[in-house]
C-alpha cells in the first residue's frame, strides 16, 4: 500500500487548507447551479420521483437531504462510535485503545484498514484494478500525530445492528431500484472515517473495471454507491465529483491531471457538501475522489452500493473479491439474501415504517427472517461474497 509519509517538500496541514480555500469556493459555487439535490421524492406510484432520475442520469450524481431522521441518525453514529473505539490502536494490534480485544478479530476479514496520516494509500498503485493512476497531494502531519490512523471500516451489517437495519432502509431501497431495476442486487460496504487533520485522500478515480470494452457498455453498467453522511460534510473533507463524467466511458486520469499542471485540484469539480443525514448517490463511473482532511471536521461515511442484475451475473471478481470467483445465480441469490434479512431486521425495529418489497426475495421472506440462524448463514462474514465489478 503508498502510504508513504509526506516528503520535506510536502505542504503543512495549515499550507494545504489554504491552497486550497479558493478552489474550494469555486467548487460551492459550481454545486449551487446543478440543481441535483433535494429531498428524496416519489411520484404517485411510489417509484422514485422522474425528476430526480433525469438529474441524476445528466449529473451522474444526487444529495437526498433529511433521509435518516435524528433518531436513527444517533443510532448510527452510536455504532459507528463503537467500531472506532473498538478498532485496533494501530494496523498490527490485536487491542483496542482500552486494552480489550479488538472488534473483528473473529471476522474472515478483519474489518479495519490504517494509513499514514494524511496520505494517498491507493494512488499511483496496482491496488484495486490500478484504478488510481495518480497520487494526490500528501500534506504533513502534525509532529504529534499518531503513526497509524482509521481510514476504512468494513463489514456494518454485521459490526453494527443500526448498520444492518439501514441496509433495509425502504427509501434508499425503492431509489435503487429506480436506478438498477426491482432485480437490482447489492456491491459492498466500507465506512470511510476522516479524522480532522489526520484523514487520508481517495485520489481520482471512475469505480468500475469490468465492463468499459463490453459492447454493452451503458452509463449505467457499474452501478452506484450510496454514501450516508453521520456528519456534516464540508468542502474540506467531502467527496468531489466531476459532473457528467458517467457518460464519457474510462477516462484518462493520468492526462487529465497532466494537462491541469499536475495539480489535483481538477477544473469543474464540484463538493458533496452535506448535513448529517443527508444521502449521496454518485454512479460508479463519475470521476470522484476526496482530499486529505486538513480541516477541522470530522467525516463518517456509510458507503454501499448497488448493481444491476445483468451488470453481474456470469463476471469474475474484481478490485478486492478474487479473481476466481463466479457471480453465478448462487453466489449472487447468497449476497442478496443480506436485503432481504435487513429488511426483516428494520420491519422488526420500525414497527411503523412500510418495508421495501424485495422482488428477488418475493414468497422467500419467511426464510430470511433475522433469528440465530439466518444471522449465521447470511450475515456472518457475508462480505466474502461481495459483488465488485
Amino acid at each position: 500500500m503508498n502510504d508513504q509519509p509526506a516528503t520535506s517538500a510536502s505542504p503543512t496541514r495549515a499550507e494545504h487548507a489554504a491552497g486550497m480555500a479558493e478552489y474550494r469556493a469555486e467548487g460551492a459555487r459550481l454545486a449551487k447551479q446543478l440543481g441535483n439535490r433535494g429531498p428524496v421524492r416519489f411520484d404517485e406510484n411510489g417509484k422514485l420521483h422522474p425528476d430526480i432520475l433525469a438529474a441524476y442520469w445528466e449529473k451522474g450524481f444526487y444529495v437526498f437531504e433529511g433521509v435518516i431522521d435524528a433518531a436513527e441518525l444517533e443510532e448510527l453514529r452510536a455504532d459507528a462510535n463503537n467500531m472506532i473505539e473498538r478498532a485496533p490502536v494501530n494496523r498490527d494490534a490485536k487491542v483496542d485503545a482500552q486494552g480489550r480485544p479488538a472488534l473483528g478479530l473473529d471476522f474472515a476479514t478483519l474489518p479495519y484498514t490504517f494509513i499514514k496520516p494524511l496520505s494517498d494509500p491507493w494512488g499511483g498503485t496496482d491496488v484495486l484494478g490500478g484504478r488510481h493512476p495518480t497520487q494526490m497531494t500528501q500534506p504533513k502531519a502534525a509532529e504529534d500525530a499518531p503513526e497509524d490512523v482509521l481510514y476504512l471500516m468494513r463489514s456494518m451489517c454485521q459490526s453494527m445492528d443500526s448498520g444492518l437495519r439501514l441496509y433495509g432502509h425502504p427509501q434508499l431501497l425503492t431509489i435503487a431500484e429506480g436506478i438498477n431495476g426491482a432485480d437490482f442486487v447489492p456491491f459492498n460496504d466500507a465506512i470511510f472515517v476522516k479524522q480532522p487533520g489526520l484523514g487520508g485522500s481517495v485520489s481520482w478515480h471512475q469505480d468500475g473495471v469490468t465492463h468499459w470494452d463490453s459492447p454493452d457498455w451503458n452509463e449505467g453498467i457499474h452501478g452506484f454507491n450510496f454514501q450516508v453522511q453521520l456528519y456534516p460534510s464540508t468542502t474540506g473533507n467531502c467527496l468531489w465529483v466531476v459532473p457528467g463524467t458517467h457518460k464519457d466511458g474510462r477516462a484518462d486520469i493520468k492526462q487529465i491531471v497532466a494537462d491541469n499542471g499536475g495539480s489535483d485540484m481538477l477544473p469543474g469539480a464540484v463538493p458533496l457538501t452535506c448535513q448529517g443525514g443527508d444521502v449521496t448517490i454518485v454512479n460508479r463511473q463519475a470521476l470522484h475522489g476526496s482530499f486529505a482532511n486538513t480541516s477541522p471536521d470530522l467525516r463518517v461515511s456509510l458507503t454501499f452500493g448497488f448493481h444491476r442484475r445483468a451488470s453481474v451475473l456470469g463476471q469474475s471478481g474484481a478490485l478486492s473479491v478474487r479473481a476466481e470467483d463466479v457471480y453465478s445465480e448462487q453466489r449472487v441469490f447468497e449476497r442478496s439474501a443480506v436485503i432481504a434479512v435487513a429488511i426483516n431486521a428494520r420491519k422488526n425495529y420500525h414497527t411503523g415504517e412500510a418495508p421495501y418489497h424485495y422482488q428477488p426475495f418475493a414468497g422467500l421472506e419467511d426464510d430470511h427472517r433475522l433469528t440465530d440462524e439466518t444471522y449465521d448463514r447470511v450475515i456472518r462474514d457475508y462480505s466474502l461474497k461481495d459483488l465488485a465489478i
